[in-house]
């Protein structure tokens, strides 16, 4: 305040001292024409002084301050909960048709004193009022979210939520209340009176099962106000029947969860349907059933471990192998080899195989014939020469009569798996294998996992790599001895293990068969909720496996009921991707295809699009929710025949109120015409009636 009084008073002094020097020319350019006449002497001097004190003023002060006051009415925000729970369940009482009636006039009652938003949100959030609820989630956090974006800095006076309580997505909205920064009037819907009810509340499960194999579901149960009832459970896989039993209600307010084992026996993508049969008299039938889907893949791997002899390096590898459930592991010595056939195995481990004992001559033979993928390990036994013959990738020249330690180092670029910074540091750190001395050459493109380190010196020759020929994958170790690494690890108390996991990573890797089809199609995921837009992408290759996409690519999906979908797929930079938007619930075939040069191409795939039952699952509202929104936020929850109290408390919230808002800009004087005309005028004036007097 004291800045802005110093700045007038310096303002009127600059004014004052403008006109003192306006009066003071004047006067010494009109003090020596006595021969004018008394009063047109003294109009002149007056003229020469107004003019002169307006420029003076425009030189000293350029810019004038302008000062203007904006009013910014409260803003009052009205969220509709639009989702299917909203409708399922409501007291007998309740009169929605009133309801809906008595908040749009409160709308339109609000909108004259205030600024009104009005949205409708579940799954998604628009404008406007919309009481058909039929979203199939209800999320008030993104909501919130975006009222806290959109609105900022803005004057929110309060937002009104007609809602449940019942929010199955996003989370609570509790943590995101605090920072709207306004208060929250909630309007309690739907009924918090238990009403009899049997319901599957939730269904865990794995994703991904292996062939085969049993696994476990849990279901978690619940039912209100039904004790002494029984419900028969069920579960069926692609429509059959694979488990049942009975659920026993013995209390009021019950809940229970139930292991149910199931078997693997199909691959693919397995629908499973969990049920809870209706006991009478139910509030509702839809939250009895779940599904769910699980993929069921033919994992399993037969591993042999083939050696010459003995060896702890090989009970340390098939220990740390036999925790997975999708290794079939078994291992061979010596000439108990020869009467197997490579070709059953996914991958052979050739322990210091060929030997210098020349076991299993006819077992190597045939491995040479197939496209079984191997991992060599090289030690004080194998037989180098015959080594060089069995393969042509690497070729190793030296005596395995003489041995040397190498360390392992961990080649920082490799990428084919991941290891983590902890394992690294624990892998630098392992006792020495021991390596036959001589000369290692790799004939290709080798992937090293780790090097080898002599005492200090990093010499940079590979210890364990991988190389990739034509789509036949291999490994290689080089040095014997891993059992120490697994004792070491033991003695320092590492867990999880480093070297189970080292090798396990390893076989999974050669085990991993590389997809070389010219032409892929693949859906973003295998199972869509309703309410999502169905994302399928494509690829196509030519002859150099380099991506083109010139062609076009078409799509035929297949819905369970035979309705058929056509769509052609967009174009990215060098692949395909379609977005065939909303379909209904149901599992889909599809069929895509196109034609490079002279070459057709085809992709065959299926997914399911999960028919979304959350809205259904609870029947109870939760006012308690809705009662803590208001409290935090200082405002107020109110049932449904109350809408008409909400804007006499909003008029008496002294908090909420219209904000001015002052604007300060400054202007250039030399803007403003009427002053540059009032000093042209002034100018003429004088010049005019000094010249009419005979003045030059």
């Amino acid at each position: 305040m004291l800045m802005g009084d110093a700045f007038h008073i310096t303002t009127i002094l600059a004014l004052i001292g403008c006109l003192i020097l306006g009066m003071l020319l004047a006067y010494l350019f009109y003090r020596r024409t006595p021969h004018l006449e008394p009063k047109l002497r003294i109009g002149l001097a007056v003229l020469r002084a107004l003019t002169i004190t307006i420029i003076g003023w425009l030189l000293f002060f350029p810019l004038v301050k302008k000062v203007s006051y904006t009013l910014q009415k409260p803003l009052i925000i009205i969220g509709q909960d639009n989702s299917l729970s909203v409708n399922h369940v409501s007291p007998p009482d309740f009169d929605r048709k009133a309801y809906e009636t008595q908040l749009q006039a409160l709308a339109k009652r609000l909108s004259s004193e205030y600024e009104v938003k009005v949205y409708n949100f579940s799954d998604s959030i628009k404008p406007g009022f919309d009481f058909k609820n039929q979203g199939k989630l209800s999320n008030a956090t993104t909501f919130l979210n975006r009222l806290k974006d959109e609105y900022l800095n803005r004057n929110v006076g309060a937002v009104i939520l007609a809602s449940d309580g019942i929010f199955n997505s996003g989370g609570s909205p509790l943590y995101d209340i605090q920072q709207l920064k306004a208060p929250i009037y909630t309007v309690a819907l739907g009924d918090t009176i238990p009403r009899r009810d049997v319901s599957v509340a939730n269904v865990n499960y794995n994703n991904l099962v292996y062939l085969n194999n049993e696994f476990t579901i849990e279901l978690q149960a619940e039912a209100f106000e039904s004790k002494g009832a029984r419900s028969r459970i069920s579960v069926t896989e692609d429509g059959k029947e694979v488990y049942q039993g009975s659920l026993d209600i013995n209390t009021s307010a019950f809940a229970k969860t139930i292991s149910i084992p199931l078997k693997a026996t199909k691959t693919g993508l397995r629908k499973y349907v969990v049920s809870l049969s209706p006991i009478g008299n139910e509030v509702s039938e839809q939250n009895n059933t779940r599904q769910f889907f699980i993929e069921v893949i033919d994992g399993r791997q037969k591993i042999l471990i083939a050696a010459g002899a003995a060896h702890p390096d090989i009970a340390t590898i098939r220990q740390s192998l036999a925790a997975h459930k999708n290794y079939e592991l078994k291992v061979a010595v010596a000439e108990e080899l020869n009467a197997l056939d490579p070709k059953d195995f996914g991958l052979v481990i050739l322990y210091q195989l060929p030997d210098v004992d020349n076991h299993a001559a006819a077992f190597l033979q045939k491995l040479g014939s197939v496209n079984t993928p191997v991992w060599y390990v090289i030690g004080a036994q194998s037989n180098t020469s015959r080594f060089n013959q069995l393969q042509s990738q690497v070729s190793f020249s030296g005596n395995n009569n003489t041995l040397q330690e190498a360390f392992a180092e961990v080649n920082a670029d490799f990428t084919q798996f991941g290891l983590d910074a902890g394992a690294v540091k624990v892998i630098n750190g392992f006792d020495p294998l021991q390596v036959p001395m001589g000369v290692l050459k790799v004939n290709g493109n080798g992937m090293i996992a780790l090097s080898q380190r002599i005492g200090k010196i990093k010499t940079g020759a590979p210890q364990l790599f991988f190389m990739n020929e034509n789509g036949r994958k291999s490994g290689y170790l080089m040095g014997e001895g891993i059992w120490r690494w697994k004792l070491s690890e033991a003695k320092d108390g590492i867990t999880p293990s480093v070297v189970n996991n080292l090798l396990s990573q390893t076989v999974q890797y050669l085990v991993a068969k590389d997809d070389l089809r010219k032409f892929k199609v693949t859906p973003s995921k295998n199972t869509f909720n309703e309410n999502e837009h169905v994302l399928i992408n494509a690829v196509l290759y030519n002859d150099s496996y380099v991506a083109v996409n010139t062609p076009d690519v078409n799509i035929r999906l297949k819905n369970q009921d035979g309705k058929i979908f056509t769509f052609l797929f967009s174009r990215t930079s060098a692949a395909y991707q379609l977005d065939a938007g909303l379909l209904p619930a149901g599992n889909y075939t599809f069929n895509a295809s196109t034609t490079l040069g002279d070459k057709k191409y085809q992709a065959d795939g299926a997914f399911y699009i999960n028919a979304m039952v959350l809205e259904y699952q609870q029947t109870i509202a939760n006012h308690q929710l809705l009662s803590n929104m208001s409290q935090q936020t200082n405002g107020k929850m109110y049932m449904p025949r109350q809408l008409s109290a909400i804007a006499d408390d909003l008029k008496a919230n002294e908090q909420i109120k219209t904000l001015s808002f002052e604007d300060r800009k400054y202007e250039e004087l030399i803007n403003f015409k009427w002053l540059f005309a009032m000093v042209m005028f002034l100018l003429t004036l004088e010049w005019f009636f000094r010249k009419r007097n005979g003045e030059i």
